[in-house]
């Protein structure tokens, strides 16, 4: 048995770590913590400061009793889990639950997987930290007191089955804020002005830098030019310098896989992690661009060595968060050297973007010359203006351009990569000038990197929250990613060409959106509860100031149960006050009433989700039962209309005829569906049921018959309910309403009556359907005991 115990947390880390160290270190994994709060109320001990009950999972038991016997047997347990909070809170866990003793544990941390770095860490081995663990301990005691105590509230005041989290409810508060900034925006329509001088080559734009609000001003401007000469008023020649970005923290490598890959910020965490457990990067939640002068050195070499001295320049960045204590360097290559690596297509692109990143940030600048000319028009007092830039040297930008979230295109009606030769005083040809509408555009609508940048920098939630964060939000049906169809508008177009001015109106697509996040209608109702009854939870500088509270704790400045007595006690009381006192939340609007009978429609929250309902809810049973419909894909409670409503009720409708017989839509107990002929077809879900076209619907019950006929794999004259099935999980027989597994030395296809009937009558009869054809075991036998009558309820109690 080996004299050393090193523990890490996943089994990557531990194979890369075993082959740096000699025969004399076991290195084993965790799987991740090992313990955590018991599931029950009385996980957290509040009369007893917050004490704290854990427990062993059931799927890491065997791990714990392999790590137990390991440690007992070693002279040393040396325990490398992660360098932030959340590592040194595992640390700490496995220090209790193993029953490790001081004098035979310590404690390493490393922030890249090299083999230098983790004999450096056996060489500078040190206690657990405290305070790190304390700050983790603060957190994770908040976080599930306020989703134990709110979730509650939410399941008796909004609706069943729903949770609330700190960190994840400002998540929302910021989507449903912004979502409402979008519909509240009223576009506003100006002409812009572009003109275009010369030909050929010698082409180039010129833009007017005000607008015109009305079309007659626009028209006037043209009519002016059409007889005007155009002349250089001036030339503005200057040189302009652009610097790299610093290296990536966990906020900014999100953005950018995000903008660059297209990744999730979870998928980006994944890979990243992967990346760092193979020793390719350093430690990947950070909030730190400082790199070490090992990597500062390494940099320079690689730099001067692939592309000239004259490509590097060092840089040392700072970081200007405050609260940035968990990590010592920002995300970079372990080995500059290595510009790609081997591995999976997702790891190998990640990888590049690093290194690029990490590179870039020790070039040169990049530098430009840009000529700035302002054209006069004889019959107007306004200039146009021309830009042009041409880089003289491109420094960084070599190897790497950042992305921007900015969605206005980049290249702009005025902009040129370069002007040709000008002359101040110079007459010009106006080839064409054309007066085009344009329309204002609302705040965008976050991305999940947009998102991570938000929360950055309103200083919520650390790296290590950012991914799980925007994960529940969106699990938890609050919130989701989606693309959503743009609408079509017209706009107007006016173009001076050849001495005349030409009048046209064009269509565009506007509104479209791609991977964007929106608010549920349950997400913005829950949102508005916790605005009004519990606003701190939801107050950005609130919330923010915890992190801080956090941050203080990890440095041993607070004490953390004070923090969280100070946190509760008033949070606890909101609580009670809510429960006692808050009406039913449903986010109700009242549209209008109907057109043709006068009833209410109204909208709002249900049990099985939004709903649009004509009518006054029924108090007695001999008055008229309201009519509901479900709101379709991408309608909202808050911004459906009453023509939109009034469409939702136009189920069941006849989209044709086939095969002589009516093809129906309509909605069922389990989802919308044709009926055709006696027959039944589900709509798949990405086919709106008030869209249906007969063509589809001929085709879905086209590929019905054929699914049903290749199910089939043997019918018999004996018995028509007994059948050979292709199912979902592999051939069975349906006997009736039972269904038998096949055995697997039995022929589907050979199968006779008899040997199916003797293959039913091995089956528990009274067993019900289940999967692969398998039973449920036999149901218990009734007790003998007879039972009184059931007494019958009593009607409900009118409200």
């Amino acid at each position: 048995m080996a004299k050393n115990l090193l523990i890490v947390e996943s089994p990557a880390k531990a194979k890369t770590i075993e082959g740096y160290l000699g025969k004399d270190f076991t290195v084993k994994s965790s799987y991740g913590h090992i313990r955590d709060l018991v599931k029950s109320e009385d996980a957290i001990d509040i009369a007893n400061n917050f004490k704290q009950k854990y427990e062993v999972p059931a799927d890491k038991k065997q791990v714990v009793s392999e790590l137990k016997k390991l440690a007992k047997e070693a002279e040393m347990v040396w325990l490398a889990s992660d360098e932030d909070r959340e590592g040194e809170a595992i640390s700490w866990h496995l220090f209790e639950t193993l029953d490790l003793k001081d004098v035979s544990t310590k404690r390493i941390v490393f922030h890249e997987i090299t083999k230098p770095a983790i004999l450096k860490a056996i060489d500078t081995p040190r206690k657990i930290d405290y305070n790190l663990v304390n700050a983790q301990q603060a957190r994770r005691v908040l976080d599930r007191l306020v989703g134990f105590e709110l979730s509650p509230v939410l399941w008796k005041k909004v609706k069943p089955s729903l949770s609330a989290g700190r960190v994840q409810s400002v998540a929302v508060r910021l989507i449903v804020d912004r979502e409402r900034e979008i519909n509240k925006f009223k576009s506003e329509a100006a002409f812009k002005i572009v003109a275009i001088f010369g030909k050929g080559k010698e082409a180039f734009k010129a833009e007017l830098p005000e607008r015109f609000a009305k079309q007659e001003d626009a028209e006037k401007f043209l009519q002016d030019c059409i007889a005007a000469n155009f002349d250089v008023r001036s030339l503005d020649t200057r040189p302009t310098k652009r610097s790299p970005a610093a290296p990536f923290t966990t906020s900014t490598l999100q953005q950018e896989a995000s903008r660059k890959l297209g990744y999730s910020v979870a998928r980006t965490m994944q890979v990243a992690q992967r990346l760092y457990e193979a020793g390719y990067i350093t430690y990947m939640r950070t909030d730190s661009v400082n790199l070490s002068e090992l990597a500062l050195n390494s940099a320079a070499n690689e730099i001067v060595s692939a592309y000239g001295e004259k490509y590097h320049q060092q840089r040392r960045y700072k970081t200007k968060n405050a609260s940035a204590q968990e990590a010592h360097e920002a995300i970079r290559p372990t080995y500059f050297n290595n510009h790609t690596i081997d591995g999976e297509s997702a790891e190998k692109r990640l990888y590049e973007l690093i290194w690029k990143r990490a590179i870039a940030s020790q070039m040169s600048e990049a530098q430009f010359e840009k000529t700035t000319a302002k054209i006069s028009i004889s019959t107007r007092s306004e200039d146009l203006v021309a830009n042009g830039e041409v880089m003289k040297f491109d420094g960084f930008l070599k190897v790497y351009l950042e992305s921007n979230d900015d969605e206005d295109d980049a290249q702009q009606d005025g902009e040129n990569s370069m002007l040709p030769p000008l002359t101040q005083g110079q007459r010009l040809a106006l080839q064409e000038m054309s007066a085009t509408e344009r329309f204002s555009r609302p705040p965008a609508r976050y991305t999940e990197a947009s998102l991570v940048k938000k929360l950055e920098e309103l200083g919520i939630g650390r790296p290590s929250t950012y991914a799980p964060t925007i994960s529940t939000v969106q699990n938890r049906g609050y919130v989701v990613k989606e693309e959503r169809e743009g609408k079509q508008r017209n706009f107007r177009v006016m173009t001076l060409k050849a001495g005349g001015i030409i009048k046209e109106e064009k269509t565009e697509n506007t509104g479209a959106e791609r991977g964007k996040l929106f608010p549920t209608d349950i997400g913005a109702v829950v949102n508005d509860f916790l605005v009004q009854y519990f606003k701190d939870i939801v107050d950005f500088n609130f919330t923010a100031s915890v992190e801080k509270q956090f941050d203080e704790i990890a440095q041993g400045l607070k004490e953390w149960t004070d923090m969280l007595h100070d946190f509760y006690n008033p949070f606890h009381k909101e609580v009670e006050n809510t429960i006692e006192k808050a009406d039913k939340a449903t986010g109700e609007r009242e549209l209008g009433v109907h057109p043709e009978n006068g009833k209410k429609i109204s909208v709002r929250i249900g049990r099985f989700g939004p709903f649009v309902q004509i009518g006054e809810s029924a108090t007695d049973e001999s008055e008229e039962k309201p009519l509901y419909a479900s709101l379709r894909s991408g309608q909202s409670i808050e911004t459906i209309s009453i023509e939109e409503a009034l469409e939702l009720f136009k189920l069941p409708k006849v989209v044709g005829e086939y095969e002589g017989k009516v093809m129906k839509v309509a909605i069922g107990r389990f989802g919308p569906y044709i009926s055709h002929n006696s027959a039944f077809v589900s709509l798949p879900k990405e086919i709106d049921p008030h869209d249906v076209t007969e063509a589809q619907a001929i085709e879905l019950i086209e590929a019905k018959r054929k699914k049903d006929a290749e199910k089939l794999i043997k019918a018999f004259d004996e018995d028509p309910d007994v059948k050979v099935l292709n199912g979902r999980w592999g051939p069975y027989i349906e006997f009736g309403k039972l269904n038998v597994k096949i055995p697997k030395d039995k022929d589907p296809k050979t199968l006779t009556y008899e040997e199916c009937k003797a293959l039913a009558d091995a089956t528990p009869k009274d067993a019900k359907k289940g999967r692969f054809g398998k039973t449920a075991a036999a149901a218990k036998p009734a007790a003998t005991k007879a039972k009184a009558p059931a007494k019958k309820k009593a009607p409900a109690k009118k409200k």
